[in-house]
C-alpha cells in the first residue's frame, strides 16, 4: 500500500530529470576531459616527467580499472539502497572526493621536488582520481538512467541529454584551458604557466561539484527494486565470475560492447590522425579548430530528432542506418581524394551527423541490456553491467590511442622532417578515410546481425517487467 502511495506522490519524469542528468556528465567531464587533454601536458611540461613513464602509468591505471570498474558495479548492486535511492546516494557521497582528487593531480608546487617524489605523487594521485573516485561516481551515474524511468522514450532522451552535457563540457574545457594554461614568452613561444594550471584545475573541480549536486537534486529514481519472497531474498547473489560469464555470452551485451568499441576506434583514431591530416595533407592546421567543434552543431540539429527517430524505428534499427551512412560517406571521401579542406569538412559533416545521431542514444542501449538480463534471469545487476561496459570502453580508448601512431609508422611518417613526401601525405589521407569507413560499416553489421534488441524486443521486455512489478504488489 505504501509503495502505491509513494508512486502517486512521485514527481513525474520531465525536463528537470533530463537537465539534471545532463549536468551529471557535465560534472564528470570537467575533470575527465581536462585530464584527457591536459594531464600529460602538466606531467611532462610542468613536472618534467618523461612521456615513457607517463605512458606506463596510464597502462597500469587501465589494468587497475579492470578491477575497480567491475568491482564498483558489483558493490552498487549488492548495497542496500539509501533513502535517496540506489544510485543517487553515490553521487552525493563521492562528488567531493573525485573533485578533490582531480585538483591534487595538478599541484605545481612539486615541480622542484626530486623526480622520485614527483613520479610517486603522479602515480598515487592519478590512480586515486581515475581508478578509485571517478569510477565510484561514474558507474552509479551511468547506471542511474535505468531507474529514472522505465519508458524507452524517456531513456533515449536521457542518453541525448547526457551526450549534450559531455559535448558542452568538452567545449568549455577545450576553449578555456589553452587561454589560461599557455602564455607567449619574449621569443614568441607558447609556454605553460604552472600556477595557472593548478588554479584552473581548482576552478574545474568546484564546477564539477556544483554540477554533481544539481544532478543529485534534480533527478528522481522511479524504478524500485522488485520485492521478493524471503527465501529468494536470502539466496546468495550470483558470483562475480558467474555474472561476468553470463554477460559475455549474451548477444545483447556483446553487440553493445562491440558497436561501442568500433565507434570509439573510428572516433579516436580519427582524432589522432587529424592533426597530421590538416597540417601535412591540407597544409591548414587552423581549419582543424573548425572541424573539431562540428559535434556541437550536429548535436544541436539532432536534439529534437534523435529521440523521435529511435521511438519511431528503434535504437538498433536507426543505429544500423546511421552507421551505414557514416561508413559510406567515408568511402566516398576515400575515393574522391578531396584536395580542398573546406570541401572535406563539408562532406565529413554528413558522417559526423550520422554518427552523432547514434552516439546520443548509445547509453540507452545499456538500459535495454539491463532490462533484457532482468527478464532472462530475474536479476538486474545495473551496476555490474555498466561497470563492465565502462571498462571495455576504457580498454578501447587505450587501444585506439596507439593505433594512430602505429598507422603513421606503417606509412613511413618522418617526425624529424618539416615536409612529408607525397606518398606519406596521401597515406595519411587514405588512412584517415578508410579506417573510419571500415569501423563504421562494422558497427552497422554488428547492430544488424549480432545485437538482438530491436524495437519490438525492447517493448516486450518493458511490458514484461511492468507485469511482474504489478503482480508483485
Amino acid at each position: 500500500m505504501s509503495d502505491s502511495k509513494n508512486k502517486r506522490n512521485e514527481r513525474p519524469f520531465g525536463m528537470r530529470d533530463k537537465l539534471g542528468y545532463m549536468l551529471g556528465d557535465f560534472g564528470n567531464d570537467f575533470t575527465f576531459m581536462f585530464a584527457s587533454s591536459y594531464v600529460m601536458v602538466f606531467y611532462s611540461k610542468v613536472m618534467g616527467i618523461s612521456t615513457g613513464v607517463i605512458g606506463t602509468m596510464f597502462l597500469i591505471a587501465r589494468c587497475l580499472d579492470a578491477f575497480t570498474d567491475i568491482g564498483m558495479g558489483r558493490l552498487v548492486d549488492v548495497s542496500k539502497p539509501g533513502k535517496d535511492g540506489k544510485f543517487r546516494c553515490w553521487i552525493r557521497r563521492m562528488c567531493g572526493p573525485v573533485a578533490l582528487a582531480s585538483f591534487l593531480m595538478y599541484q605545481s608546487f612539486l615541480q622542484d621536488a626530486s623526480m622520485t617524489v614527483k613520479i610517486i605523487y603522479m602515480f598515487v594521485t592519478y590512480i586515486l582520481w581515475g581508478s578509485v573516485f571517478y569510477t565510484s561516481i561514474n558507474i552509479p551515474y551511468g547506471s542511474m538512467a535505468s531507474v529514472i524511468s522505465q519508458n524507452p522514450k524517456d531513456r533515449s532522451s536521457l542518453s541525448v541529454f547526457r551526450s549534450l552535457g559531455g559535448i558542452l563540457a568538452m567545449i568549455v574545457v577545450t576553449v578555456v584551458s589553452p587561454l589560461v594554461v599557455y602564455y607567449t614568452d619574449a621569443d614568441g613561444n607558447q609556454v605553460v604557466h604552472a600556477g595557472h594550471f593548478t588554479a584552473l584545475a581548482g576552478v574545474f573541480s568546484v564546477c564539477a561539484i556544483l554540477c554533481y549536486l544539481l544532478c543529485y537534486f534534480m533527478t528522481t529514481e522511479r524504478v524500485k527494486p522488485e520485492k521478493k519472497e524471503a527465501a529468494v531474498t536470502d539466496a546468495p547473489k550470483a558470483s562475480l565470475f558467474t555474472v561476468f560469464k553470463e554477460v559475455f555470452t549474451d548477444r545483447a551485451f556483446l553487440g553493445m560492447i562491440l558497436s561501442a568499441l568500433f565507434m570509439l576506434f573510428a572516433t579516436l583514431v580519427g582524432q589522432g590522425l587529424n592533426n597530421y591530416l590538416f597540417a601535412d595533407y591540407f597544409n591548414n592546421a587552423k581549419a582543424l579548430s573548425v572541424f573539431s567543434i562540428l559535434a556541437l552543431p550536429a548535436t544541436l540539429i539532432l536534439l529534437g530528432v534523435s529521440t523521435p527517430l529511435t521511438v519511431r524505428f528503434g535504437k538498433k534499427e536507426s543505429g544500423t542506418v546511421c552507421f551505414l551512412i557514416a561508413g559510406v560517406t567515408y568511402v566516398v571521401i576515400a575515393v574522391m581524394k578531396i584536395q580542398n579542406v573546406w570541401v572535406f569538412i563539408g562532406v565529413s559533416f554528413i558522417a559526423i551527423l550520422a554518427k552523432q545521431c547514434f552516439s546520443m542514444q548509445a547509453y540507452a542501449l545499456v538500459t535495454d541490456v539491463i532490462d533484457e538480463r532482468e527478464v532472462k534471469t530475474g536479476s538486474r545487476d545495473d551496476g555490474m553491467i555498466y561497470g563492465i561496459y565502462s571498462f571495455s570502453r576504457k580498454i578501447g580508448q587505450s587501444i585506439a590511442g596507439g593505433m594512430s601512431g602505429w598507422a603513421l609508422a606503417a606509412i613511413g611518417y618522418d617526425s624529424a622532417a618539416v615536409v612529408q613526401t607525397e606518398a606519406v601525405k596521401n597515406g595519411i589521407y587514405q588512412i584517415s578515410a578508410i579506417f573510419p569507413a571500415v569501423s563504421y560499416l562494422l558497427c552497422a553489421a554488428i547492430l544488424a546481425f549480432i545485437y538482438p534488441l530491436g524495437k519490438k524486443r525492447v517493448a516486450e521486455n518493458v511490458g514484461e517487467l511492468e507485469r511482474r512489478k504489478d503482480s508483485s504488489q
